[in-house]
């Protein structure tokens, strides 16, 4: 019997005789999918709808590659356009309903999900059901909010949960290149701590918020906890786990809880990851639930209740496109920084740091680093970390501890490719067509268009 590697091998030869033979590309496609090689799939299903840019069972083909391989922004994206359809096909909506649930917005992909499942029963999927609370024997009627049972009285936890503050070794000088986003943080956030009667003369306090937007692995969390290190201040990091609740209310709570602590312990830097999840455009949607969460989080950075001022609030994401407008309000996070893949002199700067602790001969980072364009800094550190792994082979093999050389890193770079692509694919999209505000304005700079 022939192996999954034998298939694509004569598939792909195959293909090299009949380039244009759609149906056996097709195939090929499906086969690497099924087989765990989702990024290979999706660039033969682009390839594809470059012939039949309006294929919906390819732009589908595709969304499904980009969900199997991690890459939610790209996926949810193909999707939303499949959803702008008259009647969106059943697969299009079993995605869009995982893609939601990524997002932590679980009512809407409880609808989602069960409108998949009313078209087409074969889509039904118990594990996903059960991650959404659906039980297969409730009415449709039932008390489910979020898909989860309604609280009912006396059920509430006065427990008061708050997340870990910690105190980061880091600072700046650990955060290679950056420069310009690192003076937006120190005018909007380092120096009114620093020069405070400076800043009230001018009716300044510290505080606030900034928005880091870009691609991922650009070093948007490393710099929050930098800038942490920077002032010597609490660092509390906060996921969407550390709010999201099946209770109505206790999202509004934790919430609010967080907040506090980082009141308690200022000055402190409160950073949100992934904030789209949790401040997702209201517009889009249906339910109250994710209204009320936003409504509070608006509140919280207002400080109504209480005073803000010390605490020092960064949001990551990397799809701005997707939050509410309110959010950047003055008052809120009214600097919206983005966060690019580094450019050649920081490219090499993130080297030397990446490099600092490991065995090395003289290596030419200059070199290294114009052999590297568009990678990010989580690129950049697979790529040490890749040749790191060769020299460790070599050593096991009886060669003893060897340092690090310039070729070796160079060989690292070539068998990488920079992932900051994908990103850039769907931002450009947004930056040329919903940007009325000129709010992405440094991605087309960036783009050069």
């Amino acid at each position: 019997m022939s192996s999954p590697e034998d298939v694509v091998r004569s598939l792909r030869e195959a293909l090299e005789f009949s380039p244009d033979n759609t149906p056996l590309r097709r195939h090929l496609a499906e086969t690497l999918l099924g087989n765990g090689r989702p990024d290979e799939a999706a660039e033969e299903y682009r390839r594809m709808l470059i012939d039949a840019p309006k294929d919906i069972a390819l732009q589908l083909a595709l969304a499904r590659a980009y969900y199997q391989a991690g890459k939610f922004t790209p996926s949810l994206v193909v999707v939303e356009e499949l959803m702008k359809t008259d009647e969106p096909a059943a697969g299009v909506l079993a995605l869009f309903a995982r893609l939601l649930f990524q997002r932590g917005e679980v009512e809407r992909a409880v609808r989602q999900y069960r409108a998949a499942v009313s078209q087409d029963a074969a889509l039904a999927d118990e594990s996903f059901a059960l991650q959404l609370g659906i039980d297969a024997s409730e009415d449709d009627d039932s008390d489910v909010v979020d898909g989860r049972m309604r609280l009912g009285a006396g059920d509430d936890d006065d427990d008061e949960s708050t997340v870990e503050a910690e105190r980061p070794k880091i600072n700046f000088a650990d955060v290679g290149g950056m420069d310009a986003v690192k003076e937006d943080i120190r005018l909007k956030i380092i120096l009114p701590l620093e020069q405070p009667e400076l800043f009230k003369a001018y009716g300044k306090t510290a505080g606030g918020g900034i928005l880091l937007y870009g691609p991922p692995g650009c070093g948007k969390t490393h710099l929050a906890r930098a800038t942490a290190g920077e002032i010597k201040a609490r660092f509390i990091s906060v996921g969407i786990n550390d709010v999201l609740d099946m209770w109505i209310g206790n999202s509004e709570r934790n919430l609010h809880v967080i907040f506090e602590q980082a009141r308690r312990l200022r000055p402190c830097v409160l950073f949100f990851d992934e904030i789209d999840a949790l401040g997702a455009s209201r517009a889009d949607m249906r339910h109250t639930g994710g209204r009320h969460l936003i409504n509070q989080f608006l509140a919280e950075l207002d400080g109504v209740q209480s005073s803000n001022e010390g605490v020092l609030i960064l949001g990551a994401t990397n799809a701005p496109w997707h939050i509410d407008n309110a959010f950047r309000r003055p008052g809120r996070f009214d600097r919206i920084v983005f966060v690019p893949p580094p450019d050649t002199s920081a490219r090499e700067a993130v080297l030397r740091i990446l490099c600092r602790d490991k065995p090395t001969a003289e290596i030419d980072f200059a070199a290294v680093a114009k052999k590297t364009p568009d990678f990010s800094g989580a690129d950049l550190k697979g790529v040490v970390e890749s040749a790191v792994e060769a020299k460790l082979r070599s050593a096991l093999r009886g060669g003893g501890i060897q340092p690090l050389g310039t070729r070796d890193l160079m060989d690292a770079a070539k068998s990488l490719k920079p992932t900051t692509k994908e990103w850039f694919a769907s931002a450009r999209n947004y930056a040329l067509y919903s940007n009325q505000g000129g709010t992405y304005d440094d991605i087309l700079k960036y783009l050069k268009m």
